[in-house]
């Protein structure tokens, strides 16, 4: 394994009611995706299931630090980053389920959340494909000057398809307001990085298109916040896009169809000890932040709204067949 180079664990200087809030994003996601993933294993969820666990310091610290107006686009692994943007869970579980009162009517299934609300436009299967609609969306800011950032996340594997170069190419050139954010879990789908990528460190990457990056610590929470609200502010600037190079590690394979024959018990082990959750949990209480107690509270109301989220998609609907070909082609606008 390669530890997170440079890790910089923040000082906790934010309020309590901030971090904590933070603490309770993150269990949210690990116990949504651990229903999620009992329930394909009864055979209630179809279909593709790409968990998160591991990963969710990045969502969270990432989309705590952007704000309301600004957007976010992102790949398959997509539950994370609904759950931190405020989306009830209880219509993202049905989603998975296929169920009517899903984010997306059932249609969607776990690779295609969104949420027009919060300004998150999914969830996108084809690996890069969403990387030139993120950077339209921040050419649309620049244009209608609306002064919207854009964060779009993607792993690793996606540096490597032709989406990324021409998305970076053209955001650096136009100087869009656009923040690039590669989750570098170190493998694509069962590839490691060496044996895929020339380049190793995906923030050298940028430089080609003369974009400013940095990389930095996917498993510290209050890292990704700041170095995320700062990349923000250089968007915001109008001084074009900024990357991020967020080192972190799946703990489940690459969707619970993986046999994870690629990788050793003893690497995810030791990623294990890196936890997020574990990590950041460590630091409330070293610091005096939070006792035991106030953090077992905050697990157990999680659960107890993760369980409300399985039951409200089990005994939801399905899709009337009579709505099949509904949302095929959008209303036709009149143009005025």
């Amino acid at each position: 394994m390669t530890s997170p180079d440079g890790s910089r664990t923040k000082d906790l200087t934010l309020g309590k009611d901030d971090l904590l809030h933070l603490y309770r994003q993150m269990v949210a996601i690990r116990k949504f995706e651990e229903r999620a993933a009992e329930q394909y294993a009864h055979g209630k969820i179809g279909g593709f299931l790409h968990l998160y666990i591991g990963e969710e310091a990045i969502a969270v610290g990432a989309i705590d630090a952007m704000e309301d107006r600004d957007h976010v686009v992102t790949h398959y692994r997509d539950h994370g980053y609904a759950i931190a943007l405020g989306t009830d869970p209880r219509r993202l579980m049905a989603e998975l389920f296929g169920r009517s009162t899903g984010v997306a009517g059932g249609r969607g299934g776990s690779m295609h959340f969104a949420d027009p609300e919060h300004n998150f436009w999914g969830g996108y299967a084809i690996v890069a494909g969403h990387l030139p609609i993120a950077t339209g969306l921040a050419l649309a800011s620049q244009y209608l000057e609306q002064n919207y950032v854009v964060l779009c996340f993607f792993g690793d594997g996606a540096t490597n398809n032709g989406a990324f170069h021409e998305s970076l190419n053209f955001a650096s050139l136009w100087k869009l307001p656009v923040l690039f954010i590669c989750e570098n879990n170190q493998y694509g789908m069962g590839t490691a990085v060496e044996y895929a990528s020339a380049v190793r460190e995906m923030a050298k990457k940028a430089i080609a298109y003369d974009i400013p990056a940095e990389r930095i610590d996917g498993q510290d929470v209050l890292e990704v916040r700041e170095a995320v609200k700062k990349a923000l502010d250089h968007c915001r600037a109008g001084n074009g896009p900024f990357f991020l190079e967020a080192l972190t590690y799946r703990f489940r394979g690459h969707s619970m169809a993986d046999p994870e024959a690629y990788r050793t018990k003893e690497e995810v082990e030791e990623w294990r000890r890196e936890d997020p959750i574990l990590r950041f949990r460590g630091k409330l209480l070293a610091e005096g932040v939070a006792t035991e107690d106030e953090l077992n509270a905050i697990d157990s109301e999680v659960d107890a709204q993760m369980e409300e989220a399985v039951r409200f998609a089990d005994e939801s609907p399905v899709p009337d067949p009579s709505t099949l070909t509904d949302y095929v082609y959008t209303e036709p606008v009149a143009v005025r």
